[in-house]
C-alpha cells in the first residue's frame, strides 16, 4: 500500500500551521479596517482579553485547579495555559525581589512564524492578543495584572519576553442593594 503523497503529516504541526495563518489573515484584515496601528493595537489586546475570559473556564475544568495562593503559583498556571493550548511552555524567569512581576521567555512564538513585519508597521503589536489573553483570564480569577512585550523576535530580538506585573487582587463585589 502506498500513502497519499508518499509523506506522514503530523496533524499538531498542520494544525499549528493553520492557526498562525489565521491569526495572520486576522491582523491583516484589522489592519485594513482600522485608520492607524495602534487602533490595531487596542483591538488585538481586545481580542485577546475576551479569549481569556473564555478560556479561563476550560482551563480550569480541564485541569480542575484551584485557586493561587500566591504570584508564583499564577505563574505555573500560566505557563501551564501555554502548554495546553499552544502547544509549548514558556519559561518563566527575572523575578522581582517583591515577587509581583515575572517574565514569560518564549524561544519560539506560534503566531508569528511566517510573519515578518514591514517598515510601515514597526509600531505593530503583532501578538498583543497573548497579552491579553493572560490579562482577561487573570481578572476572572481576580487578579488584576499588567502584561506587556519587552522582547520580540519580530523586531530582531533574540527571544520572546512578555512582563507580567500583578496590580491587586480583585474584591468580589455584592452587587449594590444586595446585603
Amino acid at each position: 500500500m502506498s500513502k497519499a503523497g508518499g509523506r506522514i503529516t503530523d496533524p499538531k504541526k498542520v494544525n499549528g500551521e493553520l492557526f498562525s495563518l489565521s491569526y495572520g489573515a486576522l491582523v491583516v484584515q484589522m489592519i485594513n479596517d482600522y485608520e492607524n496601528v495602534e487602533d490595531v493595537n487596542k483591538q488585538l489586546d481586545k481580542v485577546g482579553y475576551n479569549m481569556g475570559v473564555r478560556l479561563i473556564e476550560d482551563f480550569l475544568s480541564r485541569t480542575g485547579t484551584g485557586r493561587c495562593y500566591d504570584f508564583r503559583e499564577t505563574a505555573e498556571k500560566i505557563q501551564a495555559g501555554f502548554r495546553m493550548y499552544l502547544g509549548f511552555a514558556p519559561n518563566v524567569v527575572n523575578w522581582s525581589p517583591s515577587g509581583d512581576e515575572f517574565s514569560l521567555i518564549m524561544d519560539q512564538n506560534p503566531l508569528s512564524e511566517f510573519v515578518e513585519l514591514p517598515d510601515s508597521l514597526t509600531s505593530l503589536k503583532y501578538s498583543a492578543i497573548i497579552c491579553g489573553v493572560i490579562r482577561g483570564a487573570l481578572e476572572m480569577v481576580q487578579i488584576e495584572v499588567s502584561c506587556w512585550f519587552v522582547q520580540d523576535q519580530l523586531r530582531g530580538d533574540s527571544v520572546n519576553e512578555i512582563r507580567v506585573k500583578f496590580l491587586k487582587r480583585i474584591e468580589d463585589a455584592i452587587p449594590a442593594g444586595e446585603d
